[in-house]
C-alpha cells in the first residue's frame, strides 16, 4: 500500500485559496485574517491531521521562538510571584531543547510607571508569544488593545473581562471566596447570625481579589453571617498590618476571624501574635507562600487556599509554545484546583524546597510536552 505523504502548508494554501502566508498567520494564530478564511483554513487543517514538526520549523527559522512573561517583581506579594515565575523557569527549561528562548520581565506592581516601562521593554523584544498576569486592569487593558492582533497571549492568575486572550489559566476566585466563607463558618463556635468576620481586601482593583471577595460575601449573606468589609487595606509593613488590626479591635460586637483576599495573612497573624491574641481570631489566608506557609505549621494561621502558582506558570509557558509551536489547538480556559492547606495537611518546609510542588505538577496535573 502506498504511503500516504502528510499535508504540507502549501498545500493547505492550495486548496484553501489562499497564500501560504495567511495559513502561516492561522496557524500562529497572529495577523488579520478574515473569519470565514480562518474557518475554512481550520477544516482542511482539522481533516488533514496537519501537525507542524516543531524541531523542522525551528531548525527553518532564521530567529529562535521568543516568548516573554511580564510578571510583577518576584519578592512582591510575600513571593507569590516569585512561585509563578520558578513555574515558567520549569517549562522554559524542558522547550529549551528546541531552541526556544524564554525572557521574565518584571515590574514594580505598585508603580505604573514601571509597569508601563516593562510593556515597552516587551514590545522591543518583539516575542512570539506573551505570558502575562493581567493584575493593574486598566493599564493591563491598554496594553493587550495594543499588541493583541500581533502577539498570541496567555493569562495566568486571573482573568480580564473584556479582552480576548488565547488561553487564560486560573482558579475560579468567586468559589475560592465562597470556600473561605464556609470555612469561616466552620472554625465558629457560634451561630451564624452571632459570628462576625472581617474581610480585608488588599488590591481591590484587580478583577480576582474582586470575586474572591464577592464570594466571601456571598457565603456569608446566604447564612447571615456578619462581616466587617475593609477595602484597599495595605499590608506590606508589619506597621501597616498593626494599624488594620487596631482598627478591627474596635469593632463592636468583635470580631472572631480575619480573611485576608491576598497573600498576606502573615502580616495579620504577625500582628495578633504580637498582641497576643491568637487565642481569640481565626485567620483564613491565601496562597502558600513561604512566611504563610511557616505560620500555618506553627498554627498561627487556621487555614490557606492555594491556587498552584508553579502549576499555572508551567501550563502557561506549555500551552503557549502547543499553539505557536505545534499549531495546536488549545482549551480557551484552564480551570485551576481550589486547594485547602490546614496545618495538618501542609506540606513540610523542607518539602517544598526541594519544589515539590512542582514535582507534582509534573506527575499529576500536566502532560509533558
Amino acid at each position: 500500500m502506498k504511503k500516504t505523504s502528510p499535508i504540507t502548508v502549501k498545500e493547505i494554501a492550495r486548496l484553501a485559496g489562499v497564500s501560504i502566508g495567511t495559513v502561516d498567520r492561522v496557524i500562529h494564530g497572529r495577523g488579520r485574517v478574515s473569519p470565514e478564511t480562518k474557518e475554512r483554513i481550520e477544516q482542511i487543517i482539522a481533516h488533514s491531521g496537519f501537525s507542524p514538526n516543531p524541531i523542522a520549523r525551528s531548525l527553518k527559522r532564521k530567529e529562535p521562538y521568543h516568548f516573554v512573561a511580564l510578571l510583577p517583581e518576584k519578592s512582591q506579594d510575600s513571593g507569590y510571584w516569585g512561585q509563578l515565575a520558578q513555574g515558567i523557569q520549569t517549562a522554559s527549561e524542558e522547550i529549551a531543547v528546541l531552541g526556544i528562548q524564554t525572557t521574565i520581565v518584571e515590574y514594580d506592581r505598585y508603580e505604573v510607571g514601571s509597569f508601563r516601562e516593562a510593556t515597552q521593554k516587551v514590545v522591543s523584544l518583539h516575542p512570539d508569544g506573551l505570558v502575562l498576569a493581567p493584575i493593574l486592569p486598566e493599564e493591563s487593558r491598554r496594553f493587550i488593545g495594543s499588541i493583541q492582533e500581533e502577539v498570541p497571549t496567555v493569562y495566568i492568575d486571573a482573568d480580564l473581562p473584556g479582552t480576548t486572550p488565547l488561553c487564560a489559566i486560573h482558579q475560579n476566585a468567586f468559589r475560592g471566596g465562597e470556600l473561605a466563607g464556609r470555612l469561616a463558618l466552620l472554625f465558629s463556635k457560634k451561630s451564624p447570625e452571632e459570628t462576625r468576620w472581617g474581610l480585608l481586601v488588599p488590591h481591590a482593583e484587580d478583577y480576582h481579589i474582586q470575586q474572591r471577595r464577592n464570594g466571601f460575601l456571598h457565603f456569608a449573606s446566604s447564612v447571615r453571617m456578619p462581616v466587617v468589609l475593609k477595602e484597599q487595606v495595605l499590608l506590606e509593613k508589619p506597621e501597616e498590618a498593626q494599624a488594620v488590626l487596631e482598627e478591627l479591635a474596635q469593632c463592636h460586637p468583635p470580631i472572631d476571624g480575619i480573611f485576608v483576599t491576598s497573600a498576606s495573612a502573615h502580616r495579620i497573624a504577625e500582628a495578633v501574635l504580637r498582641a497576643q491574641q491568637k487565642d481569640r481570631l481565626t485567620i483564613i489566608g491565601y496562597d502558600l507562600v513561604p512566611r504563610n506557609h511557616e505560620l500555618l505549621l506553627q498554627g498561627a494561621i487556621d487555614a490557606i487556599i492555594s491556587q498552584r502558582p508553579e502549576t499555572q506558570g508551567r501550563r502557561g509557558l506549555l500551552e503557549l509554545y502547543r499553539h505557536v509551536v505545534l499549531g495546536q489547538r488549545i482549551h480557551h480556559h484552564h480551570d485551576i484546583p481550589i486547594d485547602l492547606f490546614l496545618k495538618e495537611n501542609a506540606p513540610p518546609l523542607v518539602e517544598r524546597g526541594e519544589r515539590i510542588e512542582a514535582k507534582l505538577n509534573k506527575e499529576q496535573c500536566y502532560d509533558q510536552p
